[in-house]
């Protein structure tokens, strides 16, 4: 009974295993323990986040679900957002409602591409809360369908690779602040629902292919230590479940426990934008704790309007600490949504902590 299910499910358990031993021989140096540690922690994560996606979720009666979290951290997560997602199938009309809460960026996005475990392949529509605009209590409506509802509600056009949409709400505040509350509805779903073995045991290989994935672009390197690189644009193509509204910057750091490195730069016009720091499996350290992220509501600013912020392993005494949490090495990440222009590249100084 149920053959095909039992294989796939038995392969998935040779694959965690293989996975878990290759990251015990790749960090095996006296610096490794911590990163060691939260490789654990990402394994559970990314199982976690493959089982949500493809073995539970239901294109005919959908959900959104939260794949990033405090204790969801991978791809890039960060202590402002709230991410979902939910499946689609691009024959289906879906109706979504949103309550914006404090959310001071919003956005939907369809993405097309293989629905086999594989990342996504490009945005086919997306939809912000400056396109869709909340009404005087905080709703926004949408629709996501093959064809246009006609009666005005912000549409997304369902093409045929349509596979998923994910959902991003930033929050300057995101502990006291109200986070988004999605709904989808489908148009017309069946009525009953039954597993059978060859669809359980598909959606247990492309939970499988998921964690194959993932685990191919990690741990990331560290690239050249104590540097920010130059902001890139906005993107008009994307990889995976990137944003289409946003430019980013990627560095890195390398510090001794009696240095700092010193960041100065300004944003531009934009929604939101913050900071984080991510270990190579790219997860922010524990923010229930310290401060290893920050954004650009928390940011004192200099009377410029330019800011600084100060990586340290511990408090330097001034404005704009970012804790390394016990971290040698990590990288930064930088996001501006929406912005008017490109940022500035910042400028980078290692300094001696007092």
């Amino acid at each position: 009974m149920a053959k095909e299910t039992q294989a796939a499910f038995a392969e998935l358990l040779d694959e965690l295993r293989s996975l878990q031993e290759r990251l015990v021989a790749a960090l095996n140096g006296p610096d490794d323990e911590t990163t060691l540690l939260e490789a654990h922690r990402w394994i559970l994560s990314i199982l976690q986040v493959a089982t949500d996606v493809y073995v539970w979720a239901d294109a005919d009666r959908p959900r959104f679900v939260d794949i990033v979290g405090p204790y969801k951290k991978w791809g890039g997560d960060n202590a402002d957002a709230f991410y979902c997602f939910t499946p689609v199938d691009p024959r289906r009309s879906y109706r979504v409602r949103c309550l914006v809460g404090d959310a001071v960026y919003l956005s939907l996005t369809v993405y097309g591409g293989p629905d086999d475990g594989r990342y996504s392949e490009r945005i086919v529509g997306s939809l912000n809360s400056r396109q869709a605009v909340p009404d005087g209590d905080g709703l926004i409506e949408m629709v996501l369908s093959p064809d246009d509802p006609g009666d005005g509600t912000p549409w997304i056009r369902l093409e045929p690779d349509a596979v998923c949409a994910l959902t991003r709400d930033y929050l300057d505040d995101p502990v006291a602040g109200r986070r988004a509350r999605w709904e989808i509805v489908a148009v017309d779903p069946p009525a009953t629902r039954r597993d059978d073995d060859a669809d359980l045991a598909r959606r247990f290989r492309a939970a499988l292919t998921w964690v194959r994935e993932q685990s191919k672009m990690v741990p990331l390197a560290l690239g050249a230590p104590n540097t920010v690189d130059p902001p890139y644009p906005v993107p008009t193509v994307t990889y995976g479940w990137a944003a289409g509204d946003a430019a980013y910057a990627m560095g890195s750091f390398d510090l001794a426990d009696d240095q700092a490195l010193v960041l100065r730069g300004r944003s531009p016009e934009c929604a939101f934008w913050n900071m984080c720091l991510w270990n190579p499996f790219l997860h922010t350290y524990n923010y229930d704790y310290e401060r290893v992220t920050i954004n650009g509501s928390q940011v004192e600013y200099e009377p410029d309007g330019s800011w600084v912020i100060i990586i340290a392993p511990t408090d330097p005494g001034r404005p704009n600490w970012v804790s390394t949490a016990g971290h040698r090495r990590g990288r930064i990440w930088f996001r501006w949504f929406l912005p008017e222009a490109t940022p500035d590249q910042p400028e980078v100084e290692v300094v001696a902590l007092p």
